[in-house]
């Protein structure tokens, strides 16, 4: 299969996603100056003293994880599984960046311990990943999915509700559409303006077509969403959160457990659950 490699090296874009800046996703122990072995050996002494039980998945995270030469690709996991407490991997990347012969190596991996692989999907509609400088449409989201789930790997995606151009209703329609692939997990985020990005300067030059929510707007449609959504899939997060000193908006000041324990307050007010309203096709 043709190996695209995304616009992470110009062959389809250049300058990255409109929405990012790769500072918000990174722990302040995770840097790339750092080995994995020296950014997991911090991540387990920051846990340590509250957890000093706990097993650990190494989390491939920033930037693009299966971009690179293989042999490189199979050194940093490896290297990874070597730490001692690390049980795993949970690998996120683009759908337009999985070559067949990293598939292979996934899979031979998946056979010797817990695996997961996540793309970065973030919306159905070809027009808004044009308009947010994705450099892939949904047609290779979906194929990325099914080749990784057809080698047995358990997948999940992310997507942000909320970019700009999209209605309430055309959010809530992928619930529908993602439900349809074969996916393990999924991970929610609200649109966040960050500083530094094409789209923070987009929003405030001209935000006719964005909607920022507030937090109990956002609440109302994550339930929504979620009563659409196939009722097996494993939902990890709702909200993301960047760092304060990075974020313009929505500022919600609220931890990640703090906004889902609202949500679960809402969905037994409403008496809601997910794949309530659920349509197989």
């Amino acid at each position: 299969m043709q190996d695209l490699r995304a616009n992470r090296d110009g062959k389809k874009g250049f300058g990255g996603c409109s929405y990012c800046n790769n500072q918000t996703f990174n722990p302040a122990y995770c840097h790339n100056d750092k080995t994995v072995s020296q950014q997991l050996e911090e991540g387990k002494a920051f846990f340590a003293y509250k957890y000093p039980n706990m097993k650990y998945l190494a989390y491939f995270q920033a930037y693009t994880n299966t971009y690179g030469e293989l042999e490189e690709l199979k050194q940093k996991y490896e290297e990874a599984l070597s730490i001692d407490g690390v049980v795993g991997l949970v690998i996120g990347t683009r759908p337009d960046c999985m070559p067949d012969s990293l598939l292979d190596y996934l899979e031979e991996l998946n056979n010797r311990t817990f695996l997961i692989v996540e793309y970065g999907v973030e919306s159905i509609f070809d027009e808004t990943l044009i308009r947010i400088n994705r450099g892939h449409s949904f047609e290779d989201s979906k194929n990325a999915v099914l080749r990784t789930v057809g080698r047995g790997i358990k997948t999940g995606i992310h997507m942000i509700l909320g970019l700009p151009g999209e209605t309430k209703e055309m959010i809530l329609s992928q619930a529908d559409t993602i439900s349809q692939l074969p996916i393990t997990t999924l991970k929610l985020h609200q649109l966040q303006l960050i500083k530094g990005t094409r789209m923070a300067k987009e929003y405030f030059e001209n935000n006719s077509d964005f909607h920022l929510f507030d937090v109990d707007e956002y609440i109302e449609l994550v339930i929504e969403f979620i009563q659409r959504l196939r009722p097996d899939i494993v939902l990890e997060r709702f909200i993301s959160q960047s760092p304060k000193d990075l974020l313009l908006a929505p500022d919600w000041n609220l931890k990640n457990y703090e906004f889902t324990q609202k949500v679960t307050n809402r969905i037994a007010e409403v008496q809601a659950w997910q794949g309530k309203k659920y349509q197989k096709y």
